[in-house]
């Protein structure tokens, strides 16, 4: 069965942290930017985001923005 849209983008956003493209504390684009570069719905970014949040990968400053999380 093939991944739902989400968890693909969810996968490559976590390659970019693991990788060091986007180390700690780097904040990550606006919802709207991902949208457009990954040509998907806003539904599909905040699904992917919820995954990166709930496994601690990404941590968010309401009004600010999502930003890599530090080591624990």
């Amino acid at each position: 069965m093939p991944k739902q849209q989400y968890q693909a983008l969810a996968d490559e956003l976590r390659a970019k942290i693991e990788s060091g493209e986007w180390p700690a504390g780097t904040k990550l684009p606006s919802r709207s930017q991902l949208c457009a570069e990954y040509g998907v719905s806003d539904t599909v970014v905040g699904k992917a985001m919820m995954i990166l949040r709930a496994t601690g990968l990404t941590e968010t400053l309401e009004g600010v923005g999502v930003y890599v999380a530090g080591p624990k």
